[in-house]
C-alpha cells in the first residue's frame, strides 16, 4: 500500500486539504519539480520567483529546466501559475521556500536568499500558514535566523505561523545512486518548532509523495539530516579519490579493484573517483556543518580534510594530463586541449560548482590552449559540436560523462589525430582507446 494512501487519515486530521493553495518560493532545480509535484497531487499551486524571465517562460509554456527530461515531461502535463508579484504569496495556505544557499569564497554559508525570502513571506502571509524551508542549511539556522524574522513581524510561532524544515532531496538527471527514485517516491524527513507544526508538515508531504515521511524530534535534527547525507558522500568520495592517486603510482586499476570489492554483499558501498566534485550539494553542504560546529567550539578536521582532497582533484587531473603529454614528449604549454563537458554531472545542464571551470583555469594557467564543448550547455562553450572540437584540438579531456561522450564513435579519435585522452570520469573504454594508438589516462587507471 503506497504511503500516501496509508496516511490519508492523518492527513485529514491534520487539516491538510487538496483544496488548499501551495505557494513555492523559488522555481529553480528544487522548487520547480516541487511545484509540479504539488500540482500533480491536486493542490492549487502558485510559483514565485524574482527572475521575471523565468516566470514568463513558465507562464508561456516553456520549461526552464527543459534539459531534465523528467521535469519537462511533468511540466507539459501539470501547468501552474508563476508570479513575481509578492502579493500573490498571501494566497498560500502552505508556503514552501526553496531558494539557494551557497557559500562564499571563504566557504562560509551565505543565507541572503533565505533571509530575503523569509522576510517577504513573514510580511505577506496570512495567519495560520504552514511555512516549510526546503533549502539546505546548517543546524540551528531556523532557530537563529528564520524564526526571529517572523517574530519581528509580530507572528506567534505555533499559532500565527507553523515553521518547519524538510530538506530537499533532488537528484537531477540520471544517477546510479538514485536509479528508480524521483521526487515523488523518495522518503523525506520533517521537523518543526511545535508538534502541531511537525504533524502538519508531515501530513502535507504524505499527501504528495509515495514514500515514508519521518517526523524528527526537532527542527535542528531535520536540518542536520541533509548535512549528514552529503557529508557522508563527500568523505567517501574523498577516500576513493585518495585511493585513486595512490593506485596511479602503484600501477593498479582502481575500477577493477572497486568491482572486486563490490562482490562483498555487505559492509561496502561503491564510490568512484573523478576529476572533481560538483553540484550544489556535496561540495557545499559539509561547510555548513563545519561552520556551525566551529561556532560551538568543535573542529571537523576529518570533514575539512575530505574537502581539501576533493578540491584538489581538478588540479590532480591536470597533472595527469601533463604526465600523459610528457610520455609522448610534449609539454602542456601551447597544446590544444578540448574540454568535453561543463556540467557538473552527466546529461544535465547544471554547471553549479562544476570542476570543469577549475580544470580550464588551471590548464590555461599553465599555457594550454583550451576549447570547450558541452551539448547541454552550448551557450557557455567555445565549440558547438563534437565534430568541430575534435577537428580543432590535439587532445581531449573528458570532464563530464555525458552519453554523447561515453557513446562516441572512437574511430573519430584516430580520424582527427587525437593524441591524448584524459578521462576525468573513467567512463571511456581504455583498451579500445589505447588500441587506436592514443594515450589514455584516467583517475586511478
Amino acid at each position: 500500500m503506497p504511503y500516501a494512501k496509508k496516511y490519508y487519515n492523518i492527513t485529514f486530521m491534520s487539516k491538510t486539504s487538496k483544496k488548499e493553495t501551495v505557494v513555492v518560493v523559488g522555481l529553480g532545480y528544487v522548487g520547480l519539480p516541487l511545484a509540479l509535484l504539488a500540482k500533480e497531487s491536486g493542490y492549487n499551486v502558485i510559483g514565485f520567483d524574482i527572475n521575471k524571465e523565468w516566470v514568463d517562460m513558465i507562464n508561456g509554456g516553456v520549461c526552464p529546466l527543459g534539459d531534465d527530461e523528467k521535469v519537462a515531461k511533468k511540466f507539459a502535463q501539470f501547468r501552474f501559475k508563476a508570479t513575481y508579484d509578492k502579493d500573490d504569496i498571501t494566497q498560500g495556505d502552505i508556503i514552501l521556500v526553496a531558494v539557494p544557499t551557497p557559500v562564499d569564497e571563504d566557504q562560509n554559508p551565505v543565507y541572503d536568499y533565505v533571509i530575503s525570502a523569509s522576510e517577504m513571506v513573514a510580511r505577506t502571509m496570512k495567519k495560520g500558514t504552514l511555512v516549510v524551508l526546503e533549502s539546505t542549511v546548517n543546524p540551528g539556522t531556523c532557530e537563529e535566523i528564520v524564526r526571529p524574522l517572523f517574530e519581528r513581524e509580530g507572528h506567534i510561532i505555533g499559532k500565527d505561523v507553523f515553521i518547519a524544515h524538510c530538506p530537499e532531496r533532488i537528484d537531477p538527471g540520471k544517477s546510479s545512486f538514485s536509479a528508480g527514485y524521483h521526487i515523488g517516491n523518495t522518503a523525506r524527513v520533517v521537523g518543526a518548532f511545535t508538534k502541531e507544526g511537525t504533524k502538519r508538515a508531515a501530513a502535507f508531504y504524505r499527501s504528495i509523495i509515495d514514500a515514508e515521511v519521518r517526523e524528527m524530534k526537532s527542527i535542528r535534527e531535520a536540518e542536520a539530516v541533509k548535512i549528514l547525507e552529503n557529508s557522508f558522500r563527500d568523505i567517501n568520495i574523498a577516500f576513493i579519490n585518495e585511493i585513486a592517486q595512490s593506485f596511479d603510482r602503484l600501477g593498479i586499476d582502481v575500477l577493477d579493484v572497486i568491482e572486486g570489492a563490490k562482490t562483498k554483499p555487505y559492509a561496502f558501498m561503491a564510490h568512484y573517483p573523478s576529476c572533481g566534485v560538483g553540484g550544489h550539494c556535496i561540495p557545499v553542504d559539509p561547510y555548513y556543518l563545519i561552520e556551525s560546529a566551529q561556532r560551538s567550539g568543535f573542529e571537523h578536521e576529518f570533514m575539512r580534510n575530505a574537502r581539501r582532497i576533493n578540491n584538489f582533484m581538478p588540479i590532480y587531473a591536470v597533472e595527469r594530463m601533463q604526465d600523459a603529454l610528457n610520455s609522448i614528449k610534449l609539454p602542456l604549454k601551447g597544446e590544444k586541449i578540448g574540454i568535453l563537458g561543463l556540467a557538473y554531472k552527466a546529461n544535465v545542464d547544471d554547471t553549479r560548482e562544476s570542476p570543469s571551470f577549475k580544470i580550464i583555469k588551471h590548464l590555461r594557467k599553465h599555457g594550454a590552449d583550451v576549447i570547450s564543448f558541452d551539448p547541454h550547455v552550448l551557450h557557455k562553450c567555445d565549440s558547438q559540436s563534437l565534430e568541430d572540437i575534435l577537428a580543432r584540438v590535439d587532445h581531449i579531456f573528458i570532464a563530464t560523462n555525458h552519453d554523447e561522450f561515453v557513446n562516441m564513435d572512437l574511430s573519430l579519435l584516430k580520424k582527427n589525430n587525437i593524441k591524448v585522452v584524459l578521462d576525468g570520469k573513467n567512463c571511456m573504454d581504455k583498451d579500445a582507446i589505447e588500441a587506436l594508438g592514443v594515450v589514455y589516462r584516467g583517475i586511478g587507471r
